[in-house]
């Protein structure tokens, strides 16, 4: 029997985060977390990135801001090329991050602006500051 929603996730998540991560992910699980995998290839890379209702950089740009709000380094630093590939320019990035310390708190910005330099070194500041011509 096939199993349309996993596979239609398996692409999905393969898409956004790169076929080695997800691999490295089913083979990291074992027989115990398989089916946790599973469940959330299934849930958010079918179910939730597959409505066509928010396109991927909108979608990319609330995991981006969620992540940096629950100060979950790892997630957002994953899922930080992903974004920039799904269309977020940096300077969209740069005012998430803004807004995400008026909201989130400072602390919680400021960490995501050091995990920005942290993935793209030098090439975060090819925007420049604003203002600048």
């Amino acid at each position: 029997m096939s199993d349309e929603r996993l596979e239609k996730g398996l692409a999905n998540r393969k898409a956004v985060l790169g076929e080695a991560h997800v691999e490295r992910s089913f083979a990291k699980a074992g027989t115990f977390a398989t089916p946790w995998q599973d469940f959330v290839t299934r849930t958010a890379w079918h179910d939730v990135w597959n409505d066509e209702t928010l396109p991927w950089k909108t979608r990319s740009m609330i995991v981006l801001t969620i992540t940096t709000a629950m100060h979950r380094e790892e997630e957002f630093k994953l899922h930080l090329p992903p974004a920039l590939k799904n269309g977020v320019t940096l300077e969209e990035l740069r005012a998430l991050l803004m807004q995400c310390a008026v909201y989130a708190g400072v602390p919680a910005a400021n960490a995501a602006f050091r995990w920005v330099r942290e993935v793209l070194g030098d090439e975060a500041d090819a925007l420049g500051r604003p203002g600048d011509g």
